[in-house]
């Protein structure tokens, strides 16, 4: 019975917001967003690599580094064998070709432990902007983010200043950091790197922002307008520079690729 519910499971897919039914590969071939409602499913790391960067171009990085629980964290141990499936941590980087061009990437998963951000995430995305920095290469970070991860405390914070300060290396050398938002990008990442980018762009619907709406109106004591932390929102009032249709992404980011090239010849 188990067998046969695995196997149900991985032919059919039920859409999170109006819960149609579809064969899985349907939903594949149209980038897992949904055909009826527009719902937009959240990617693994791999999965949005394979459907926004050339075919087997992918060269991965750091694949050896894993978090540990140097504090001891209660329970903290336990969630990462949990999480250590598909990923290996929230983060994977590496060296990609889109359209022939060569750029670094850097592809958060929320899958892990809500994309939080630890000592690992930190060192990986650093690593990678310091391999761009060595090969004169432009770099693509897409966000996926519940924000620092508690288990790690004030180290998880500390990766905020660690990549920025690696970012103004690379701006330093007039390379370019393209960065993607993609649902949810909040927290520390969104206080840090997320919104350095040279270029932001955003996936419709996806939720952007520091903390929750319901904090803030709390803090604020007033209602948040409509849409308040949405993609659309935020391109509205010039926080972000392009919604872009996940169907879009890799001819978009392609033009864009290709504009800072010409720009270093």
């Amino acid at each position: 019975m188990t067998k046969k519910k695995d196997t149900v499971a991985k032919i059919w897919t039920r859409c999170k917001k109006c819960e149609q039914i579809f064969l899985l590969k349907d939903l594949q071939k149209n980038l897992m967003v949904c055909p009826k409602c527009g719902y937009y499913t959240r990617l693994d790391a791999y999965t949005r690599i394979h459907f926004t960067f050339d075919k087997d171009s992918f060269q991965e990085f750091d694949t050896h580094i894993q978090s540990v629980n140097f504090l001891n964290f209660p329970g903290y141990t336990e969630k990462l064998q949990k999480c250590t499936t598909v990923v290996s941590e929230a983060v994977v980087t590496g060296l990609a070709k889109l359209y022939e061009n060569e750029v670094v990437i850097a592809v958060m998963d929320f899958s892990f432990m809500g994309g939080s951000m630890g000592s690992v995430v930190g060192e990986k995305i650093t690593r990678a902007i310091e391999y761009a920095l060595q090969h004169d290469l432009h770099i693509i970070i897409f966000s996926a983010s519940g924000g620092a991860r508690m288990q790690e405390g004030i180290i998880s914070l500390m990766q905020m200043g660690k990549i920025s300060s690696t970012l103004a290396q690379l701006a330093s050398n007039r390379l370019a950091y393209i960065s993607v938002l993609t649902d949810p990008t909040t927290g520390g990442v969104a206080a840090s790197y997320a919104f350095l980018g040279d270029i932001i762009i955003a996936e419709p619907q996806a939720l952007i922002g520091f903390a929750g709406p319901r904090v803030i109106e709390q803090t604020m004591k007033q209602r948040l307008p409509k849409g308040f932390q949405s993609a659309e929102f935020l391109e509205k009032h010039g926080m972000i520079d392009i919604v872009v249709e996940r169907k879009d992404m890799r001819i978009i980011l392609g033009k864009i690729l290709k504009f800072f090239n010409s720009k270093k010849e």
